[in-house]
C-alpha cells in the first residue's frame, strides 16, 4: 500500500507541476506574444479543457481497462505535450501543447487515484486522498518555481526535462502490480447524475476549480503590474501552497472523523472571506497575504469533496473509475471556464466583479449543504 501511495503522490505531484509552471510565466508570453487578459485566461484554461475532454474517456479507460494501464497512457501524453510545450514557437502552439497536456493529465488522475481507493481502507479514504492532494499541492507549490527558472533558462531546457521525468515514471509504473478492472454497466453515468449526492459533491469540487483559476489570471497580471518579477510572484505561490500541502492529510482525516461536509462548509466560509479580500485589494502588501489565505481555504475543498463523491459512488454502485472521470469533467469546466470568463469579465468590468461574482457563488453553495439529500451523508465504516 505503502509503495503504490508513493507511487501516485509521485505522479500527481509531476502532473501539477506541469500545469502550475505556467504561473510565473504568463507575463513573460504575454508580452513575447501580445496577448489581452482574455487571451492569457484561454492559455490557462487549455489545460483545463483538454482534462475535460478527457475526463469521462479517461474514467471509462480506469474503469474498463484498470487503472494502472489508463495513468501509463497519462504519463506518456504529459511527457510528449511537454515536449511540445518546450519547443512551441507561438501562441497557439502553446495552446494546443497546454490542451494536451491536460489530456495526460485527466488519464493520469482517474487512473492514479482509481488505484489508490481500489487497495484503500474505506474509513481511511479522505486521509489518503488528503495525502495525494498534499503531493499535488507539493507539485503546485514547485511549479512557479520551476516556471520561474524556464524564465530564466529557456522553456525548452526545462520542459524536455520534464518530458524525460516521465519517462521514469511510466517505468516504475510497470514495476509495480496493477489493480483490478472494474468494468461500467451500461447507463451508469445517467444514474449517477440523476443521484442527488454525486451531484452536489460534483459541484463542490468545480466551485474551486472555477476560483482558482480566476486566481491564476488575475493575481500574476496584478503583481507585475506593480512591478514583480517572475521570481517573486512564484515565491508568493510557493507560500501559499506549502501550506495547502501540510493542512490537505489533516483535512482529509478530519473529514474521516466528523464527517464530509464539517471541512467543506468551513472553506467555503474562508473562500467568501477571501475572494471579497482580492476585490477590494489593490497593492502587493495586502494581495499577497490574501493569496497565501487562498491556499489554505480553496484548497480545503478537495479532499473532502473527493471523498464525498467515492462515497456516493459506492452507494449506489458506481465504477470509482467512472465516479473519478466525472471528477475530472466537473474539475475540467470549472478550470476551463474560470480563467477565460474571470479574463474576460476582467476586460469588459474590471478585476473586481469576478471575484464578487465567485464569492456569491461560494455562499449560495454554502446554504445550499445540507439540502436536497446531503443530511444524511456519514462516512462509511469498513468491512
Amino acid at each position: 500500500m505503502r509503495r503504490l501511495l508513493l507511487l501516485v503522490c509521485v505522479v500527481i505531484f509531476v502532473e501539477t507541476m506541469l500545469y502550475s509552471a505556467l504561473i510565473p510565466l504568463l507575463p513573460h508570453y504575454k508580452d513575447e506574444f501580445g496577448l489581452s487578459k482574455s487571451a492569457a485566461g484561454f492559455l490557462v484554461a487549455a489545460y483545463a479543457a483538454g482534462a475535460l475532454a478527457a475526463a469521462l474517456p479517461g474514467g471509462i479507460a480506469a474503469a474498463r481497462y484498470g487503472p494502472r494501464r489508463a495513468m501509463l497512457i497519462g504519463i506518456a501524453l504529459m511527457g510528449v505535450a511537454s515536449l511540445g510545450f518546450g519547443f512551441a514557437a507561438d501562441a497557439w502552439t502553446l495552446g494546443i501543447s497546454r490542451f494536451a497536456q491536460g489530456v495526460g493529465g485527466s488519464l493520469a488522475w482517474a487512473g492514479a487515484l482509481t488505484w489508490l481507493i481500489a487497495a484503500s481502507p474505506v474509513n481511511r479514504r479522505g486521509e489518503m486522498l488528503g495525502t495525494a492532494i498534499g503531493s499535488a499541492i507539493f507539485g503546485a507549490l514547485l511549479g512557479p518555481a520551476i516556471g520561474a527558472l524556464a524564465d530564466h533558462v529557456g522553456p525548452r531546457e526545462v520542459f524536455v526535462g520534464l518530458a524525460g521525468l516521465t519517462v521514469v515514471l511510466a517505468v516504475w509504473t510497470l514495476r509495480t502490480p496493477g489493480a483490478a478492472a472494474d468494468p461500467p454497466r451500461p447507463g451508469a453515468i445517467a444514474r449517477a447524475l440523476r443521484n442527488v449526492e454525486i451531484r452536489q459533491a460534483l459541484w463542490l469540487m468545480s466551485v474551486p476549480a472555477l476560483v482558482f483559476g480566476i486566481v491564476g489570471v488575475l493575481i500574476p497580471l496584478k503583481l507585475d503590474q506593480a512591478g514583480w518579477s517572475a521570481t517573486a510572484i512564484a515565491i508568493a505561490w510557493v507560500v501559499s501552497a506549502a501550506i495547502e500541502m501540510v493542512l490537505a492529510p489533516l483535512i482529509g482525516r478530519v473529514s474521516d472523523r466528523r464527517g464530509r461536509l464539517l471541512p467543506l462548509r468551513i472553506a467555503l466560509m474562508g473562500a467568501i472571506a477571501v475572494l471579497v479580500g482580492f476585490a477590494f485589494a489593490n497593492r502587493p502588501a495586502v494581495i499577497v497575504p490574501i493569496l497565501i489565505v487562498s491556499g489554505i481555504t480553496f484548497g480545503g475543498f478537495w479532499a473532502p469533496a473527493m471523498a464525498l463523491l467515492s462515497d456516493a459512488a459506492d452507494r449506489i454502485g458506481l465504477a470509482q473509475g467512472l465516479a473519478f472521470g466525472l471528477m475530472n469533467v466537473a474539475w475540467g469546466a470549472g478550470n476551463a471556464l474560470g480563467p477565460a470568463l474571470g479574463g474576460a469579465i476582467a476586460d469588459a468590468a474590471g478585476d473586481a466583479v469576478p471575484f464578487l461574482i465567485m464569492a456569491a457563488v461560494c455562499a449560495a453553495t454554502l446554504a445550499s449543504l445540507g439540502v436536497a439529500g446531503t443530511r444524511r451523508m456519514r462516512v462509511p465504516e469498513s468491512p
